[in-house]
């Protein structure tokens, strides 16, 4: 904690995006800095897509009645959505086109705010607001540093006059740090038209530079290369400083979701299989998963998600997968067709494995709690993370697997990683290693703890 003789109570608000991988490291900031004598004000978009979103809404501001909540109420969009394209995207871009009453909404706030810092999606829109408003602005980038080179170089590569022809590029190169090769891409960002991904790559990650800083919730001895040349200037000149802020510890509240089937079962045997709150399996993947699984022999626990937006999914568990083989999967496992609070799980004594699309926060989750990895990346940053939990020693990743949705993989090739994963124990050791590197990186005097307190610091004296 903070001296009491600081000048005074600094005011910080905060500007999360749509999602659950969004904004569960906005509540852990916040945490953070409530926790060390700031106020803080949670701003929240509404209404929000699904239906994980309202709900931990309600128990974090529970939980922290401390912090203040502004509801920020977003305009309709102009054009209705077609079904091609994530909800998710959509909700950001609704945010965006509403961002102009931001400046009313910010000015509102007492006392005077001292910084805002904005989710990385909306910086574009936000850091034009916050700037006619003379207010620091500063950046959270909730994936990995290394997704943030790519994300603050992709509009110089756009740019080039080298590149007339994205079908081109077999990897992009970023100066001082290895190829990303091609495969890694997502692919949207590699087409020729544009789309909502591509268009917030190229218009956040451009105006990211004009910020006051750049928050990212890694740490120093899983990244020191990234970390360095984005702070060397060597990635794109001119950027604010990149600050180390992680891995952000998980908040009290998420721990609070009993499963006896899992207090059931020995340490170490269970294989917790998640991905994440907006990746729907194709029913025929949903089943060799489970056949997988079954033909394994190792106890699981599976959350299944059949539709992107949780509010959508209505169907029951022997629809989705069909009974015969939910009969089957009972014999070892629990299968489960609604929201897990993933700390809570990944937490337990008894989950020794993790089969993940390697969402950064899953990433960050699996490190604080000392759980190894399968990886299977589905979309988005997902392989680029992925590569990291392999480098690192966290994980495995079959790269033959592809994308999500690209190739249906098969349930006897997933019983045979799952079971090289749960054998491997150096992978287990490393695991634990990883840990206590994680958790020493934000103890006092620790790599992640010296930039928020210096940042905390300024704040206070503005």
């Amino acid at each position: 904690m903070l001296s009491s003789s600081d000048q005074k109570l600094a005011h910080i608000a905060l500007l999360p995006s749509a999602g659950m991988g969004h904004l569960t490291p906005f509540f852990r900031l916040a945490a953070l800095l409530a926790g060390n004598n700031i106020k803080v004000t949670f701003i929240t978009p509404s209404p929000t897509v699904s239906l994980a979103e309202s709900q931990t809404l309600f128990r974090f501001f529970a939980s922290f009645p401390e912090i203040n909540q502004k509801q920020f109420h977003l305009l309709p969009l102009d054009k209705h959505p077609s079904n091609s394209e994530d909800p998710f995207y959509y909700h950001m871009e609704r945010i965006c086109q509403s961002s102009h009453l931001l400046s009313s909404l910010l000015s509102s706030l007492s006392p005077p705010l001292s910084a805002l810092i904005t989710d990385m999606s909306l910086a574009s829109p936000a850091i034009s607001i916050t700037q006619a408003l003379n207010l620091p602005n500063y950046v959270f980038f909730t994936s990995s540093a290394k997704m943030s080179t790519l994300f603050m170089s992709f509009h110089a590569l756009i740019d080039s006059e080298a590149t007339t022809d994205l079908d081109e590029i077999e990897a992009i190169k970023i100066p001082g740090l290895e190829a990303i090769p091609r495969s890694w891409i997502p692919p949207p960002l590699l087409q020729n038209t544009n789309n909502l991904l591509k268009t917030y790559f190229l218009e956040n990650g451009k105006k990211m530079a004009e910020s006051s800083g750049i928050l990212v919730n890694t740490f120093e001895s899983i990244e020191h290369e990234p970390l360095r040349k984005l702070n060397e200037g060597k990635v794109i000149e001119g950027l604010p400083p990149v600050i180390a802020i992680g891995p952000l510890a998980p908040c009290e509240f998420e721990k609070i979701q009993p499963l006896p089937w899992l207090d059931e079962q020995p340490a170490g045997s269970v294989v917790y299989v998640s991905f994440g709150s907006r990746t729907a399996m194709s029913r025929e993947q949903l089943k060799e998963l489970g056949e997988g699984l079954a033909i394994s022999g190792h106890r699981f626990l599976w959350m299944v998600k059949d539709k992107k937006v949780d509010r959508e999914d209505e169907e029951d568990l022997g629809q989705v997968i069909g009974s015969g083989l939910m009969e089957k999967l009972k014999e070892k496992g629990l299968v489960v067709k609604y929201w897990l609070n993933q700390e809570a799980i990944l937490s337990h004594p008894a989950v020794g494995g993790f089969l993940s699309h390697c969402g950064w926060n899953s990433i960050t989750e699996a490190i604080w709690n000392g759980v190894r990895i399968l990886a299977w990346p589905q979309h988005g940053d997902q392989k680029i993370n992925a590569d990291i939990a392999e480098k690192i020693g966290l994980g495995t990743w079959e790269k033959s697997w592809g994308w999500g949705e690209e190739t249906a993989v098969n349930g006897t090739d997933i019983a045979e990683k799952i079971k090289e994963m749960m054998g491997n124990e150096l992978l287990r050791h490393q695991a634990m290693h990883i840990r206590e590197e994680a958790r020493t990186a934000v103890e006092i005097g620790g790599s992640s703890r010296m930039g928020p307190m210096e940042l905390i610091e300024t704040w206070k004296k503005t």
